[in-house]
């Protein structure tokens, strides 16, 4: 498909340079042009309301992918450095690369990118591309996508990660949109199809009854949101070599339109249980929400953070920043304890990423004592606070030594 603008009809409205997500459009004494950034994707066409643009046949009926090469993913920050799903990004985006045999990048948007695109690469990244300005040192919508799409259109990957973070949630749909392309959101697992070089992108569908694998065979990049604590990062390697160059970013005054007045951090106890390394988690079989208070105190002895399943945080025994599983948060803990949890599908996807389960249970045959690591069959209200007691001992003894 090629573009072409007719310069009777066009009468300078400007339209076409606000949907164009590569600044291919010049206007000239009210004419619309195009430039050398045009690859034909055909988003000016629609916007235009005087039929002055029109898409004309080359012959092929599919949009030429052989272009798009590589995995990029977005590199999201915590303040000045990077966050925790950046770094499992980089581990899934690695096993994904090395199974194409393409190149891993990470975009990285930022206002000082200091040594973030070094540790990037020590975590898998082969190149780093930094967009530094002073509009991008705090997040907003709009520059952001506007980074985000300058980057895309000079590297074209064909495979974009972005993490399902309530910044990724925002920023993604709008980048998908710019470029034309699909988006799968809240993926759990990614893979690399055999015959094809597709990529499966799976999430839960349904309230998590269904689990959807769902492929984007015509358009690029291929571009899918990742839930948190599902991927695995991969070790740090310093001597891992790789490239860091910089690409520079022009805003538009309709980029700009938000300004940033003051950033309050919020002093409100919360957590985030998907960076947890230890979590104790509390189910029906907790009984009521005084029986958290023992799981509190369990998780306190730990160092840990509570949890809890969905029937608990329904029965209104807990609140919903504890919840886990598919339609909670997925975690990926060193140590997850679930108590009085039976072990619905739901939950188990959401605690796949655990190095260590153990269960403590009355039901030997319930699900989640069968995907343990370990087994505790017994009453809870007993096995409980003896954990948590001798545990107690064991730190005493070592006069505080973290277990």
């Amino acid at each position: 498909m090629a573009i072409e603008i007719s310069r009777e009809k066009c009468v300078g409205c400007g339209l076409c340079l606000k949907a164009c997500p590569y600044d291919a459009i010049d206007l000239t004494e009210r004419k619309a042009s195009l430039n050398e950034k045009c690859v034909h994707c055909g988003s000016c066409v629609d916007s235009c309301k005087f039929a002055a643009i029109l898409s004309v046949s080359d012959g092929t009926q599919k949009r030429d992918l052989s272009d798009f090469k590589g995995i990029a993913v977005f590199a999201e920050r915590k303040g000045n450095d990077l966050a925790k799903v950046t770094l499992e990004l980089l581990g899934c985006g690695r096993a994904l690369a090395d199974k194409l045999g393409v190149p891993l990048k990470a975009v990285l948007p930022c206002g000082s990118a200091a040594d973030m695109p070094l540790k990037m690469i020590g975590y898998g990244a082969d190149e780093v591309i930094v967009v530094e300005h002073d509009e991008l040192n705090d997040y907003r919508t709009a520059p952001y996508t506007r980074a985000c799409v300058s980057v895309l259109a000079d590297i074209k990957p064909e495979i974009f990660l972005i993490g399902a973070t309530p910044q990724g949630r925002d920023l993604a749909p709008r980048v998908a949109n710019r470029l034309r392309t699909g988006l799968t959101a809240d993926c759990t697992s990614l893979a690399i199809e055999d015959n094809t070089g597709l990529l499966m992108q799976t999430r839960p569908a349904f309230g998590g009854n269904v689990m959807a694998t769902i492929v984007c065979p015509n358009h690029r990049p291929q571009m899918s949101t990742v839930r948190p604590g599902v991927m695995k990062s991969i070790k740090f390697d310093q001597a891992r070599k790789g490239i860091v160059r910089t690409l520079p970013v022009t805003f538009k005054p309709v980029d700009l339109n938000v300004l940033i007045l003051e950033v309050v951090n919020d002093t409100c106890r919360k957590i985030d249980i998907s960076e947890a390394s230890i979590i104790v988690a509390g189910g029906r079989g907790v009984g009521n929400p005084a029986g958290f208070r023992m799981i509190e105190e369990l998780a306190s002895s730990l160092g840990g953070q509570v949890g809890a399943s969905r029937a608990a945080v329904e029965s209104g025994w807990i609140s919903h920043d504890h919840q886990v599983g598919q339609t909670g948060k997925s975690v990926s803990p060193k140590l997850y304890i679930a108590c009085g949890i039976s072990g619905a599908i739901q939950h188990l996807a959401g605690i796949s990423g655990a190095d260590c389960i153990i269960a403590i249970n009355k039901d030997p045959e319930s699900p989640m004592v069968k995907a343990a690591d370990y087994a505790i069959i017994g009453d809870l209200n007993q096995v409980v606070p003896s954990f948590t007691k001798e545990i107690n001992r064991i730190r005493k003894e070592s006069q505080g030594d973290r277990i």
